[in-house]
């Protein structure tokens, strides 16, 4: 069996594991990033909104909470530098009736008790005349949310990584992980089995992040949480919409709401709903759309229901099971552990884009110590 060693492995290639290999990469690691699918960014990296999110939604003082306003202006100041697209366009949060008033104001006082000093109260003749086609009781306007070329932030983080050294591995199936005192040894799948020796791992899989931890000899399952996939479907409307913002109902237990964006080439998309899975499954289920209908009827009653195409189908990794109180994000390094030199991530749902870059510098530190 042929044998490879780098200083540093990491699993996975969506936008969290190559903003964390960019980042050890210019610290001057050996970097190697082995990834299972045939590019980078197949699956939670490309199907969900594309949204910079601005730091409403998290309980204050989380760790979501912290690297999403870190995050966000990382992301930002990166695209300046590096000239990527994105826009600024800002968002809506609405009230569509008066009996949602308090669960709005409640929201503003989370979103200002994590740092959030700009969101702005609006009373119903103010949204109106900001988006005059949407219904609501009142509404909270943030200036800092916006939109991102999801695609293009990954091809940036995906040369600043091979211009520092590193290297991206594509059909590559981590099989197991053992630890010694001289590190990790993989048995990697990549067109034939190969050993692959690092004195560092981080597992950034997404979804198989904790299938990727319970192949791994030597970690304890006590730190292995159970991961609960929900998906949610996204429709595209088929013409241009009345809106120049994108527009959020109050988020549910389980996700933000059927809302409304625009991404950078004009396409509108409503979506996701949320659905706790078994299976990770991308097929669409187009039964949904009477309720997709009805949800967003509630706020935009001009909706031409006839313009709704199926998009695609994105699966949050979620810690939060049915029934359970919001879940953080977790980054389990040795200092949770145990095991030098493995840091593992888990549950990194919405707001993960957001905060890809905070959360690279976050597992930084934990290799170090």
């Amino acid at each position: 069996m042929a044998s490879e060693t780098a200083d540093t492995i990491v699993i996975g290639a969506g936008v969290i594991g190559l903003a964390i290999a960019r980042e050890l990469a210019q610290t001057g690691r050996e970097v190697l990033v082995l990834e299972s699918n045939n590019s980078f960014g197949m699956e939670t990296s490309s199907r969900n909104s594309g949204v910079v999110h601005a730091g409403i939604y998290y309980q204050p003082g989380s760790l979501k909470a912290r690297c999403c306003m870190d995050g966000k202006q990382m992301l930002y100041d990166y695209c300046r530098d590096r000239q990527l697209p994105f826009n600024r366009c800002g968002k809506l949060i609405i009230a569509s009736s008066k009996d949602q008033i308090d669960q709005l104001k409640a929201l503003q006082h989370n979103a200002r008790c994590s740092g959030l000093d700009d969101i702005e109260w609006l009373e119903r003749d103010q949204v109106f005349e900001l988006e005059p086609d949407v219904r609501a009781s009142a509404g909270l306007y943030s200036p800092s949310t916006g939109i991102i070329d999801v695609h293009e932030l990954m091809l940036a983080f995906v040369a600043d990584l091979e211009a520092a050294g590193g290297l991206l591995v594509t059909h590559s199936r981590v099989l197991g992980i053992n630890v010694d005192s001289g590190g990790f040894k993989l048995r990697v799948e990549s067109g034939g089995e190969y050993a692959f020796n690092a004195t560092t791992v981080i597992n950034a899989a997404g979804h198989e992040a904790a299938n990727i931890a319970r192949r791994i000899k030597g970690l304890s399952a006590s730190h292995i949480p159970v991961i609960h996939p929900v998906r949610g479907h996204y429709y595209e409307h088929a013409g241009k919409l009345p809106f120049t913002r994108l527009v959020y109902p109050l988020p549910g237990k389980t996700s933000l709401g059927v809302h409304l964006t625009i991404d950078l080439a004009g396409q509108a998309r409503f979506g996701p709903d949320a659905e706790y899975c078994e299976t990770i499954d991308y097929r669409f289920d187009e039964s949904r759309k009477p309720r997709f209908v009805e949800a967003i009827r509630d706020w935009y009653p001009g909706l031409d229901e006839s313009r709704l195409q199926p998009g695609y189908v994105g699966i949050r990794p979620n810690l939060r099971g049915p029934g359970d109180d919001p879940a953080d994000f977790i980054i389990s390094g040795p200092g949770e552990h145990g095991v030098k030199g493995l840091v593992n991530l888990f549950g990194i749902d919405s707001p993960g884009l957001t905060s890809c870059m905070a959360l690279a510098q976050e597992v930084a530190l934990k290799t170090r110590g």
